[in-house]
C-alpha cells in the first residue's frame, strides 16, 4: 500500500477511549503511514476534545497548512461540531481546499460540519470510518477498511447490495446525507444544503424506529424530502423494540415513508455506526439502480488521492 500522510482533527467529543485511539495511530503507522496532529488525542475541556476556540482553531488551520496531506481524519464524534458551525473560516476553506486531492473523511457528529461545508463551499468530503472507533477498534473490520482505502483512490465509487426494497428502477442526483439527527439539527440553518436531485443516505444510532420516523417526518413537512430523488437507509443500531411497539419497527418506518413521500426508499446498505459501513463522497455525483432488491450505488466527481 502507498503510504499517506493522516492529519487528525478533533472538532467534537473528548476521546475518552485513548487506548482505541492510540491503536488507530499504531495501525496506520504499521501500515507504512504518516500520522500528524497527535496533540489532538489527549486535549480536553468538559466533554470536548478542547474548548470552542481550540477545536475551531484547529479546524480553521486547515486552510493555512503549507503542504496538505493526503487525508484529515476525525478522531471520534459524539457531540460539538454544532458549537462551531458558525465561526468557521468557509472562505479560507474554500479556496485552500477546494478541488484538491485531499480526503476529508468523518461520519457521526462530524455530518454537521461535512453538510455546512457542502452548502457553503461546495466542497465534498467522505462519510468515512474515523480513528478510535474504527481504526483503532479491537478487531478492526477487513470490509471497512478495504473500502476506505478503495472509495479514497478510485474516480469511481462503487457499492452493492441487497435490499429487502420493493422499489426498482434507476435515478441520478447528488449524493448526501449522513446522521439523521444531525441531519435535521440543521434544518432552517445556512448550513444545510439544498439539492433539487439528492440521493439522501441516513443512519443513526441508539434511536428508535418511532424516533427515527419522527425526524423524517420534520424533513417530509419542511419540505426537504420533495426534492429528493432517492433515499438510501443505511444501519439503525443499538435499539430494542417492547411488546408495546406491537410490529412497529425499522421496516414500518421505511414503508411508512414511502406512502407518505411516493419517494423509494432502499434499506440494508452497511453504512453507519455498525463495524461494517462503506465509505460515500458526500457532494459526488451519484446513480443508483435497483432492480429485483439488488442495490447498485456508483458515485464520481470526488477527491481522488494521487498515485505516490
Amino acid at each position: 500500500m502507498i503510504s499517506r500522510s493522516v492529519h487528525l482533527i478533533s472538532p467534537s467529543g473528548y476521546c475518552h477511549n485513548q487506548p482505541a485511539a492510540w491503536r488507530g495511530v499504531e495501525r496506520l503507522r504499521a501500515a507504512g503511514h504518516q500520522v500528524g496532529n497527535l496533540e489532538t488525542l489527549s486535549r480536553r475541556f468538559q466533554r470536548f476534545a478542547g474548548s470552542d476556540a481550540e477545536r475551531l482553531a484547529e479546524f480553521n488551520q486547515l486552510a493555512q497548512l503549507d503542504v496538505l496531506p493526503d487525508i484529515v481524519l476525525a478522531v471520534r464524534g459524539g457531540y460539538g461540531a454544532s458549537r462551531l458551525l458558525a465561526s468557521i473560516d468557509y472562505v479560507a476553506l474554500q479556496r485552500r481546499l477546494l478541488n484538491q486531492p485531499l480526503a476529508l473523511c468523518g461520519h457521526s457528529d462530524f455530518t454537521a460540519i461535512q453538510l455546512a461545508l457542502l452548502a457553503q463551499t461546495g466542497l465534498i468530503s467522505f462519510s468515512a470510518p474515523m480513528l478510535a472507533g474504527n481504526f483503532g477498534a479491537e478487531i478492526p473490520s477487513a470490509f471497512t477498511l478495504n473500502h476506505f482505502w478503495q472509495a479514497l483512490t478510485s474516480p469511481v465509487v462503487e457499492v452493492s447490495w441487497r435490499s429487502e426494497t420493493p422499489d426498482r428502477g434507476e435515478w441520478q442526483g447528488t449524493l448526501w446525507g449522513g446522521n439523521l439527527a444531525m441531519i435535521c439539527s440543521l434544518i432552517g440553518t445556512p448550513w444545510l444544503p439544498q439539492f433539487d436531485d439528492g440521493i439522501l443516505v441516513i443512519e443513526d444510532v441508539n434511536e428508535h424506529p418511532f424516533r427515527v420516523e419522527r425526524m423524517l417526518i420534520q424533513l417530509h413537512q419542511s419540505g426537504i424530502l420533495a426534492r429528493q430523488r432517492a433515499i438510501i437507509t443505511g444501519s439503525f443500531t443499538s435499539t430494542a423494540l417492547s411488546d408495546y411497539d406491537n410490529g412497529f419497527d425499522f421496516a414500518s418506518v421505511w414503508h411508512y415513508l414511502r406512502e407518505v413521500t411516493g419517494l423509494p426508499v432502499i434499506s440494508n446498505l452497511a453504512f453507519g455506526h455498525d463495524a461494517d459501513t462503506v465509505t460515500l463522497p458526500f457532494g459526488a455525483r451519484a446513480q443508483l439502480r435497483v432492480d429485483d432488491g439488488r442495490a447498485e450505488l456508483q458515485a464520481t466527481g470526488h477527491p481522488v488521492l494521487p498515485e505516490h
